[in-house]
């Protein structure tokens, strides 16, 4: 009897039931066509768990396909890509739900290709069980240690160990023992906790859901038993209590509540909490769900929580054991996967979300890289994609977390760019740098505005862009003599000044170049705070270091001054002689050749560096330091 003959009560019976199962999320992977995507539709074959338009569309489709002669490709179910049914591979992670009496599933089919490896990732940072697939025939291949390592990277403690196409291999038990005794010398050091090794035959069903007859040597478990038994649930509520707050639920002045998912542990009315970020504490008053008040919850409730004392308390806070605080720090140690065509640029501002929580944050020592396919530290200067790295992050203010290896739902974050909004890496951190909770800012008691008020001025940055050869140094030459003139303190940072002394040590490799704005930009900083109006002309071609070096700054201090050259008048003054050598290929990386300059979208003061002399281009910025109260 179907669902839909079925009863309300009944029909009620069978929802609580599915309610009432466990989730498990398992991730397939291994090398290109070692039969991931045959082994999930031999699943859902098997389980009896695909509708008859399914059935239908699956049929036909081996047939016109053909790649099992007409008999049915199970492969088809995954790959929804039409490129993937052309080219015959998996290029993008294909999910899938379903259940059998037992357990609820969600699987990852992910790619095999090594250039995929962002997808791979993407797969098993949510999963509890990795099946790792190898064909009989090849044994381990660089592939199979490869995602063995992301699997271990990534914190999945349970591994199955899939040899599957032993129907290939006529069911050879010593090709069995043989690779799994390969496998397990080189898995000895990935800390998984338990790898099941299992003889399969995807494609003709061999020990998928029952013993096959072909392995009468084998006495293990088979593959959808093992995955309806493995205990995983255990480890999350086993872990100290961990909630990211997502909304402050406030319908009325009677009622506050913090509302989220809880990422690990259980909480209970009267437990003590802390905001680890602030350090301010609290009991437990009410846990509130919409079918109502509970007296205890767990992981992966979500609810919202009353405390006992009116404390400050965001979107982005966590609330935490008060007996087992998390971190609460604004440097941390990670591991990087880079997932972006443009590679990471150390120093370079990202937008970094762990949890609910953002903040800004960036790679301020990329350590090594790592060689996954021999495992191999590697010294770097930059990540590309599909890269893996060990860096050490500063962030813009502390974020509570903790060490992936203790909780993978509190210790994992994403890297977004600033202005295209893509995700462009995700890490797990290894530990708390605890160096800068040693320094602490020195009050003084003559600040920025009494030097200033001093000065009769108002401290700012004057920072002057465009290509080299546009007239910025000239411009801010001739402004720095008017304002001097006039009894102005000022200072000149000029870009090949600098480089002969505080930036000596930097060549003109785009990540060099983010390093180089930094440091003129802590040093416009301190500059502004001694009261001076500060010129700095550097060509600095990003607006993400641009943005940087304003977010140094108060609202209002930071004015950008695009110095409009077209690059042929560039070209032709060639002052310096450098243009013409970059043609010839004598200097690389030289902006607006073969390097790339980002044309200012909202600087405050534009000049037309081709057709305005200096000195006219000096009194128009010195009309808007009048007119803006600077001077």
């Amino acid at each position: 009897m179907s669902i839909a003959e079925q009863n309300p009560t009944e029909i009620d019976a069978y929802l609580k039931d599915q309610e009432q199962k466990t989730l498990l999320r398992f991730i397939t992977c291994g090398s290109v066509d070692d039969g991931k995507s045959t082994l999930i539709g031999r699943l859902l074959w098997d389980s009896k768990l695909l509708f008859e338009d399914q059935l239908a569309t699956l049929t036909s489709e081996s047939k016109r396909i053909g790649t099992q002669g007409g008999e049915i490709d199970y492969a088809l179910l995954l790959d929804g890509l039409q490129a993937e049914r052309e080219q015959g591979i998996t290029i993008d992670v294909a999910y899938r739900f379903f259940a059998t009496d037992k357990r609820k599933f969600i699987v990852a089919d992910t790619p095999g290709h090594e250039q995929y490896t962002r997808n791979m990732v993407t797969g098993a940072s949510t999963a509890d069980v990795a099946i790792i697939l190898i064909d009989a025939r090849k044994g381990v291949l660089t592939q199979t240690q490869r995602h063995s390592f992301l699997v271990s990277l990534l914190g999945i403690k349970n591994v199955v160990l899939a040899i599957n196409k032993m129907d290939l291999v006529d069911y050879d038990q010593s090709r069995f023992d043989s690779i799994v005794n390969g496998y397990l010398e080189f898995a000895a050091n990935l800390g998984f906790e338990n790898i099941t090794p299992i003889p399969l035959s995807a494609l003709r069903g061999d020990n998928v859901i029952e013993a096959s007859e072909q392995t009468p040597w084998y006495s293990g478990p088979q593959l959808l038993p093992f995955l309806e038994t493995v205990e995983v649930v255990k480890d999350t509520l086993d872990r100290p209590f961990r909630m990211p707050v997502q909304w402050v639920n406030r319908p009325n002045l009677d009622f506050r509540g913090f509302s989220g998912t809880i990422a690990s542990g259980r909480i209970s009315v009267g437990d003590g909490i802390v905001e680890p970020t602030s350090g301010q504490t609290s009991k437990v008053k009410e846990i509130v769900t919409f079918d109502g008040n509970l007296k205890e919850a767990i992981a992966g409730q979500a609810v919202t929580l009353t405390l006992e004392d009116e404390i400050d308390i965001s979107r982005g806070d966590m609330i935490a054991s008060l007996q087992h605080r998390p971190s609460a720090a604004d440097q941390f140690e990670a591991k990087l996967i880079w997932m972006n065509e443009e590679a990471l640029l150390p120093n370079r501002n990202y937008i970094i979300k762990l949890g609910t929580a953002s903040a800004q944050a960036r790679v301020t020592k990329l350590k090594y890289k790592i060689n996954v396919n021999t495992l191999e530290h590697t010294a770097a200067k930059t990540l590309d994609l599909n890269e893996i790295g060990v860096c050490n992050f500063a962030l813009d203010k502390p974020l509570s977390f903790d060490p992936y290896e203790e909780n993978r739902q509190t210790g994992s974050f994403i890297l977004i760019d600033r202005f295209t909004n893509a995700t462009v890496g995700a890490g797990v951190i290894d530990f708390a740098l605890r160096r800068a909770d040693n320094i602490h800012w020195q009050a003084v008691d003559i600040n920025k505005e009494a030097r200033s008020d001093q000065k009769a001025q108002k401290a700012a940055v004057l920072w002057f862009t465009g290509l080299s050869g546009s007239g910025k140094s000239t411009i801010a030459n001739q402004l720095e003599k008017k304002l001097h003139a006039m009894g102005k303190h000022t200072y000149l940072l000029d870009g090949d000044n600098v480089r002969h002394g505080l930036n000596k040590d930097l060549g003109f490799t785009d990540e060099d170049r983010v390093e180089n704005i930094r440091r003129v930009g802590e040093t416009s900083k301190l500059f502004v705070d001694a009261g001076l109006i500060t010129l700095v002309s550097f060509i600095s071609p990003f607006r993400s270091e641009r943005q940087m070096a304003r977010g140094l700054l108060e609202e209002g201090e930071f004015l950008e001054i695009f110095v409009d050259t077209p690059l042929s008048v560039c070209e032709e003054r060639d002052i310096k002689g450098l243009y013409a050598k970059a043609r010839a290929g004598e200097i690389k990386n030289f902006t607006g050749i073969d390097s790339a300059y980002e044309i200012p979208e909202n600087a405050e003061i534009i000049i037309d560096g081709a057709n305005t002399p200096s000195d006219v281009a000096a009194d128009q910025i010195i009309s808007y330091l009048k007119e803006h109260d600077f001077i």
